[in-house]
């Protein structure tokens, strides 16, 4: 039986924010983990194009601004969702790296379940929009 589900990438180096977020979306999903950002890009390299990646942004081997350039670098399509315990002005210092990684939308630690389902709704939504048809 072949999965239609749409493919989503989650990437933190914390286990219980991958479980959670696991948890949150593996019934609309199928959700791919990986606790690091090497890890995220060997599974891509193995796995191919996800619809969506949602990364940390702090983590040890590099940030999740610099691994989210890297998978649209490679899967222009892919939609790219940061996490981050970041305020909102530290994130507009950040605004040009944003850009550059082609950031569809940055979510704040701690986040609301209902308003990240709903992100993440729209990304995949718009994911399929740049579908051919």
């Amino acid at each position: 039986m072949v999965n239609d589900k749409p493919r989503l990438m989650i990437v933190d180096d914390e286990p219980d924010n991958l479980d959670l977020i696991y948890r949150t979306f593996r019934r609309q999903f199928q959700v791919i983990k990986a606790n690091s950002p090497a890890q995220a890009i060997e599974l891509l390299e193995t796995e191919g194009e996800v619809a969506l990646v949602i990364s940390d942004q702090s983590m040890p081997e590099m940030t999740g601004i610099e691994l989210l350039e890297k998978v649209k670098a490679r899967f222009p399509k892919t939609i790219c969702i940061l996490l981050t315990g970041y305020s909102e002005e530290a994130l507009e210092r950040e605004a040009s790296a944003l850009g550059m990684a082609h950031i569809f939308r940055c979510i704040s630690k701690p986040w609301d379940v209902e308003e990240f389902k709903l992100v993440v709704q729209q990304a995949v939504d718009a994911y399929h929009s740049t579908e051919p048809t």
